[in-house]
């Protein structure tokens, strides 16, 4: 049986023209702007217009665009070549949310490749009514848009999966081998969300603390941590604390930072700019006394494997997860729930 695996991540623009209309398609969805039309277009409208000058400057450290594409497309690969050898077959398919290639591309394709069957694989291991949800509805709109009434099935998180954590810790304690417990902080950075959010019932923080708590498991309870939050927009309040204001009290507690991204598996603006640049300064300015950085899973062999092995556990029809926990009750808009 062929079996299309439905890569998704929220993509980033792959030259300086294709900056504006990302930053139009993010903020025109109503994951993200919960308004009706067409308030929605206008806000979005009015926020790109705003923001395109800063991420201009953000994508020509970059070199221009976002490797996110780039890095997705190794994943991709990674995870064919650890289902090579079975008696399906696999084949990888990438759905950006945001920018090329787009899930009616990767519906397309699935269908001309003659797929069977359809493994949707987020790539945000946490997740969130703004990422895996918004993900999982436009799919099913290209999807549908493509003729394709596939058997599907569902991989909604897996934030405290074996072999995420252990990709994870294997980075971080690699990072922290040489380093002081006394003297050091651990930063776990991961994308923030706005609080009205949570409040409908978002899991999201909460499977945030528990992928925490998984790798502080195997690191071991002798280093001090803190879970923390970047990537603010706009002036909505944001769920806290943040990401620059935990490096802010490193210096001034005298920590050596050691920060791991641990709600993005490959690296993109928010870590190779935001974290390895903006933050690297503010480090310097408060008086950090060493800045480090782990980086994200990318195609770490651990990872890839338990990728693989969530895909050949799919069940069609089922929303599955590879957490060890289902959400609490208040986490209304778990998709297990």
């Amino acid at each position: 049986m062929k079996v299309a695996v439905i890569l998704f991540n929220l993509g980033g623009p792959d030259g300086e023209e294709a900056v504006k209309p990302f930053l139009f398609n993010l903020f025109h969805d109503p994951a993200i702007i919960t308004l009706g039309q067409p308030w929605r277009f206008l806000i979005a409208r009015m926020i790109a217009s705003r923001r395109a000058p800063i991420a201009r400057e953000i994508y020509k450290a970059l070199g221009g665009s976002s490797p996110i594409l780039a890095e997705t497309e190794r994943q991709g690969r990674a995870l064919e070549a650890a289902l090579g050898g079975e008696e399906d077959e696999y084949r990888a398919f990438i759905a950006m949310r945001y920018w090329r290639p787009f899930a009616d591309e990767a519906a397309m394709k699935a269908k001309a490749w003659g797929a069977e069957r359809i493994v949707l694989l987020p790539l945000y291991p946490q997740f969130s009514t703004t990422t895996t949800a918004s993900s999982f509805t436009d799919w099913d709109r290209a999807a549908a848009k493509a003729g394709m009434a596939l058997p599907t099935a569902r991989i909604c998180c897996y934030y405290d999966d074996r072999d995420f954590i252990a990709a994870h810790a294997g980075r971080l304690s690699r990072a922290l081998a040489a380093l002081d417990p006394q003297k050091t902080r651990i930063l776990f950075s991961a994308h923030g969300l706005p609080e009205k959010i949570v409040k409908t019932g978002d899991p999201y923080p909460w499977q945030v603390e528990k992928t925490v708590s998984a790798i502080m498991a195997r690191i071991g309870p002798r280093w001090d941590h803190v879970t923390c939050f970047q990537s603010r927009v706009g002036k909505l309040k944001w769920i806290e604390p943040s990401t620059d204001e935990e490096v802010r009290r490193a210096g001034k507690d005298g920590r050596i930072a050691v920060v791991i991204p641990i709600a993005f598996v490959s690296e993109h603006s928010e870590t190779l700019v935001e974290l390895d640049i903006e933050y690297r300064k503010l480090a310097a300015a408060c008086g950090v006394p060493a800045y480090i950085r782990v980086p994200t899973p990318g195609d770490d062999a651990t990872f890839i494997r338990g990728l693989a092995a969530m895909v050949r556990g799919a069940v069609p029809g089922v929303v599955e997860s590879r957490a060890s926990e289902t959400c609490p009750a208040r986490c209304s808009c778990c998709a297990r729930v």
